[in-house]
């Protein structure tokens, strides 16, 4: 049976093994894509981050402890990289892809069948999403984008980004509650996220949603929801938000971008 978990593909990799390293990088490819698509704004610099990280992960493959999931040690390295091409082009306009842009098609949403209305309907909403996103700064950004778009756990994205959980959290909050409110009105729903008089219902939910509300609160938020259909709503679209972005299509890297990356892998083998 061939190799199909990343732990047994790494550690055959550090074995010297050149086909499990070459399918672990091609595993990672499209994911570190799409990172560097939202981190850094275009495709010519989000192909750059893929190559750089995955080349590095190449180099370091032996060395890597195991103190960290591989995931989690990518996207390390792949901040890194965007890290440096945002203080590179710190005046360049912060938005450079357009929502058009090649490779936009892929983060299409699946539907099944999907009637011509419908279609157009959820091409409003993702391009509400992926704009609600970036518009985000991008150390809220990151966080979101790791946490429920490439579904790191909150500790892993704490190790990537080098702060604590409890900030990690915090932070994760406050990005949902930003991506909720704008895409909000094309989910039916009102944008405001706490109508006045109520609890911080979408707060609270999405403390909920990462195990850190007290059942007691937990109780009395629900008790509230049965009576509120406006707070009702606003945890609902809050759901349907998260839903959207774990559900965002991996994108299939541009050919031109792809060939690069395995020409620079391919090298990079031949010489080891």
């Amino acid at each position: 049976m061939g190799l199909q978990t990343d732990d047994e593909l790494l550690a055959a990799a550090r074995r010297g093994d050149a086909t499990a390293l070459e399918s672990l990088l091609v595993r990672y490819q499209p994911h570190l894509y799409r990172f560097g698509l939202r981190m850094c704004g275009n495709v010519d610099d989000a192909g750059e981050v893929a190559q750089e990280s995955l080349i590095s992960m190449a180099r370091a493959i032996r060395d890597f402890r195991g103190d960290a999931s591989v995931s989690s040690w990518l996207y390390t390295i792949a901040r890194r990289s965007c890290m440096k091409k945002r203080r590179r082009g710190k005046f360049a306009p912060v938005r450079e892809e357009s929502i058009d842009a090649p490779g936009a098609d892929a983060h299409r949403l699946a539907d099944a069948a999907p009637s011509p209305e419908q279609s157009a309907a959820n091409r409003e909403i993702e391009a509400a999403l992926t704009q609600a996103i970036d518009a985000l700064e991008p150390s809220y950004r990151e966080v979101l984008v790791l946490r429920d778009v490439e579904g790191l756990s909150a500790a892993d994205a704490a190790k990537v980004l080098k702060i604590s959980v409890d900030a990690v959290k915090s932070r994760l909050h406050r990005a949902r509650a930003a991506v909720r409110r704008e895409i909000a009105p094309l989910l039916g729903a009102d944008s405001a996220d706490t109508p006045r008089g109520c609890p911080d219902v979408v707060t609270l939910l999405s403390r909920h949603l990462e195990g850190d509300l007290d059942p007691q609160v937990c109780a009395t938020m629900e008790a509230h929801l049965a009576r509120c259909g406006r707070c009702r709503g606003a945890c609902d679209t809050l759901k349907r938000t998260l839903a959207l972005c774990r559900s965002w299509a991996t994108p299939q890297v541009p050919a031109p971008v792809a060939a690069s990356v395995r020409t620079a892998i391919q090298a990079f083998l031949s010489e080891r």
